[in-house]
């Protein structure tokens, strides 16, 4: 049986919203923190292909097995590799996936397996879907899952705003992502921005100590590396912002100029400075993530407080970049500490998988 839809093509993507939009003409599911994969099982293999159109096939082989034995022929499916632990999904774990040595790959595969988690159908029974309306791709979705196992799981979805509400709210816990509305009647669109995803958003008071210069050059910062004090009062690297127009990161350099001055002489992290080139990875060193950027960093000295908003921790760090609000000149370092942010309850994955599916 021939596929309907070969590789590689887009995945339909997401824009950012503030709220949950509302009324009947829109399906919910819950957002997956992990690596989007689109799945091409043909007449005798499995194709997984990366949101990046690379192949994910030799990094998960376990995974490769499992979507061989349990998918049937000539279906093409949209979804999320995650690694599931009874903590919630671990993030960390799935991007030590990504080694280069076929040996660690094989080892990680034993001590950490992955599931994929299905969310969307562009090809069942060698017949293209991508052009049916999302509620009825969701139906077929859900036939074909129907026999599945772990470590494939169907994602729960729903059409009631207020259970959504719900699921954004409780499934944080076990480390999902936000939600996510996908209007009932579009067709797949590859590349497109067709869906909408809201995530929480919560603001924290950071110290700022140091920055990355802009990949145009000395003339412009681009990034400003964010730090919050322990209980042990000692300063940790949390992440990043670099959600800066070009005019800012010019008024950057000028800005920040005097706070270069001896900043490395009592840095609370002068320490991984000295080591970077011995391969120290904090906070700024290369590693095999950075696909070859320039992560080197320039110290600061501790004096300056900005705010930012970022959408959840993941173990001591912000996910993701944190977006760049204000200067907080009110604020002192030493009072930036991790007891400011907000502390999400726990939540099993089992209940998530478990939420079930509301028909269209």
């Amino acid at each position: 049986m021939k596929l309907a839809v070969v590789p590689p093509i887009e995945p339909m993507l997401a824009k950012l919203a503030d709220t949950l939009p509302a009324g009947a003409d829109f399906l919910y599911e819950p957002k997956w923190d992990g690596f989007r994969a689109i799945v091409f099982r043909g007449a005798s293999d499995v194709f997984i292909q990366s949101r990046e159109l690379k192949p994910l096939d030799r990094y998960f082989p376990e995974l490769h097995v499992a979507l061989l034995e349990q998918l049937p022929k000539g279906c093409v499916i949209d979804g999320e590799i995650v690694i599931t632990t009874p903590h919630g999904l671990d993030f960390d774990a799935l991007q030590m996936r990504l080694h280069p040595a076929e040996s660690r790959v094989a080892k990680l595969a034993q001590a950490t397996p992955a599931s994929f988690v299905a969310f969307d159908l562009l090809a069942a029974g060698g017949r293209n879907t991508m052009a049916a309306p999302q509620r009825e791709r969701r139906a077929l979705l859900e036939r074909l899952c129907a026999g599945v196992g772990p470590p494939l799981y169907l994602t729960p979805m729903t059409k009631d705003t207020r259970t959504a509400a719900q699921w954004l709210e409780r499934f944080e816990g076990a480390g999902l992502d936000g939600v996510i509305a996908k209007p009932a009647d579009a067709p797949y669109q590859p590349g497109k921005r067709a869906m909408i995803k809201v995530k929480h958003a919560r603001t924290a008071d950071c110290v700022v100590a140091g920055f990355r210069w802009h990949k145009t050059g000395s003339d412009a910062v681009g990034s400003l590396l964010l730090g919050l004090y322990d209980d042990r009062g000692v300063l940790q690297h949390v992440g990043v912002t670099s959600s800066f127009t070009m005019v800012m990161r010019k008024q950057l350099v000028k800005e920040l100029a005097p706070l270069r001055k001896n900043a490395l002489a009592r840095h609370p992290w002068r320490a991984w400075a000295q080591a970077e080139a011995g391969g120290a990875r904090m906070p700024g060193a290369r590693s095999r993530w950075s696909a070859g950027k320039d992560l080197s960093w320039e110290p600061l000295r501790v004096e300056r407080v900005c705010e930012v908003k970022y959408d959840h921790l993941q173990g001591e760090r912000f996910r993701h970049a944190a977006t760049f609000l204000r200067w907080r000149p009110d604020k002192e370092p030493h009072d930036c500490r991790y007891d400011q942010l907000e502390v999400t309850p726990a939540y099993e994955l089992a209940k998530v998988f478990s939420s079930g599916s509301r028909r269209p």
